[in-house]
């Protein structure tokens, strides 16, 4: 009986097992950021440790890095201090820093890839429940709590609990103006966010092999969404084109080396899997949320339904809708596109493809907040940036920006955001009452210039 590539890569990462049935796992690479680190560093001062392998931790700034004005010291005090925390304990430390002045700030999971530290048959943890992102390149990635940050930094080890795995196949190609964002949301909304406890979701099939790199990375994204501990898709050669040449990519002989090894981790033709879930990609409609969650969602064509349980009363009630109502019409008050889901250049390319030429609807807030330096230099250099200003969209510096609101950019009152982002929960976006339709960065663009919620193959002439 051959293996999934979850349980190689398992096999050959597993120190030992302890109690509770679970393994200590070796963490090939660690990544941290400014908001779950700070305690992790001083829970290591309290107990006397250092880092075990600093060369295996690299730190970037994102959640809190204001997107506008990013002038020290930042505006808001709590900001300043999670950014001389990390400045202190990289330095103290021993780590990697990727610093605004570095040039190389951004999204922990765009970075991440971007540089190239990212490679298939990893073990990856970082303290954000995202890390998920990752799989898209066939590692393991763990999303971890601040004690857990500790834990890799003290050790290089997490104790973790076997999983089962689940293959999600989803045969043919995405149709026109269907992206790798509506797939995720359309299995979410199949499987359910619970639906994926206990698993891993190793994603399969022609929609996937067909999609780029980066449009892997947004279907991985979310695999945590779906309840699922880590997302992976087996590595290829546009995996392999996707990470070659890169700063911290494998060179010369160490890279045939390398290649050998990511292709012996594949999951095996005749692997066991615990579950199978098969899916037709011609079923796949642009999807938008209308709820409090990534599982209420339905494609831009349909109604919202009748509620279903408790969870979906409460939506209706918070979101203001009604069963019946249809989701193509939703006013809408703010359009975000960025977020480590769909802040890439891909996704800005595609936006810039069918933008131009049209304008943001009046009273109508839209801002994109590219992912990374690397991001924003490279759509600078093809002058995006250009189309979308032109266009009436306000262009921003790299960082999480919206999609959580642990910095400036927050919704106001009950204002509702169409958002390329991850999470349509309550108060997500930065305030109590704010409400999230999520979507793939196109519809967002056609929402921001229709004013509302719109099929973008319609409005853009997808075809």
């Amino acid at each position: 009986m051959g293996k999934t590539l979850l349980e190689k890569v398992w096999e050959i990462h597993k120190v030992g097992s302890i109690s509770g049935g679970r393994d200590q796992i070796f963490i090939g690479l660690h990544l941290i950021h400014e908001v779950t680190s700070p305690q992790a560093f001083a829970m290591l001062r309290e107990m006397g440790l250092k880092v075990l392998f600093p060369e295996r931790t690299f730190a970037t700034c994102d959640h809190i890095i204001p997107t506008d004005d990013i002038s020290r010291p930042f505006a808001d005090p709590l900001a300043e201090e999670m950014m001389q925390a990390i400045e202190k304990n990289i330095k103290e430390f021993g780590i990697t820093f990727f610093s605004p002045e570095s040039g190389k700030q951004g999204i922990v999971h765009i970075v991440g890839p971007e540089l190239g530290l990212t490679q298939p048959g990893m073990t990856i943890a970082c303290g954000d429940s995202h890390t998920a992102t990752h799989g898209a390149f066939g590692s393991i990635a763990f999303g971890i709590g601040t004690s857990q940050v500790r834990d890799v930094l003290a050790t290089q080890t997490l104790a973790l609990t076997p999983l089962k795995v689940r293959k999600i196949d989803i045969k043919n190609k995405l149709k026109p103006g269907v992206y790798a964002k509506d797939i995720i949301l359309y299995l979410i909304n199949r499987l359910g966010v619970k639906g994926g406890i206990g698993y891993a979701y190793e994603f399969a099939g022609e929609a996937i092999e067909s999609l780029s790199l980066e449009g892997r990375m947004t279907v991985c994204n979310m695999a945590i969404e779906g309840g699922a501990r880590v997302g992976y898709i087996n590595p290829d050669q546009t995996t392999y084109d996707y990470i070659k040449g890169r700063e911290y990519a494998p060179k010369g002989k160490e890279w045939d080396k390398r290649l050998q090894y990511w292709e012996s981790i594949k999951s095996d033709p005749d692997a066991n899997y615990d579950d199978v879930a098969n899916f037709d990609a011609h079923d796949i409609e642009p999807m938008v949320t209308w709820g409090i969650t990534p599982e209420q969602c339905i494609p831009v064509t349909e109604k919202i339904p009748e509620p279903k349980n408790d969870i979906d009363k409460e939506a209706l009630e918070y979101m203001k809708f009604k069963p019946g109502q249809k989701i193509e019409g939703t006013k809408i008050d703010v359009a975000f596109i960025g977020s480590c889901t769909n802040g890439r250049i891909e996704d800005l390319r595609e936006v810039a493809k069918y933008i131009k030429g049209n304008k943001v609807a009046k009273g109508v807030k839209a801002f994109i907040a590219p992912g990374s330096m690397g991001v924003k230099k490279q759509a600078e250099a093809e002058g995006l940036h250009e189309i979308f200003m032109e266009a009436g969209f306000e262009w921003r510096n790299p960082g999480c920006s919206m999609c959580l609101a642990m910095n400036p950019d927050k919704l106001v009152g009950d204002q509702i955001s169409a958002s390329s982002s991850n999470r349509n929960f309550k108060g997500r976006q930065g305030s109590p009452n704010g409400r999230t339709l999520l979507m793939s960065p196109v519809m967002v663009a056609a929402a921001a210039i229709a004013g509302e919620v719109i099929d973008a193959r319609k409005l853009l002439n997808i075809k």
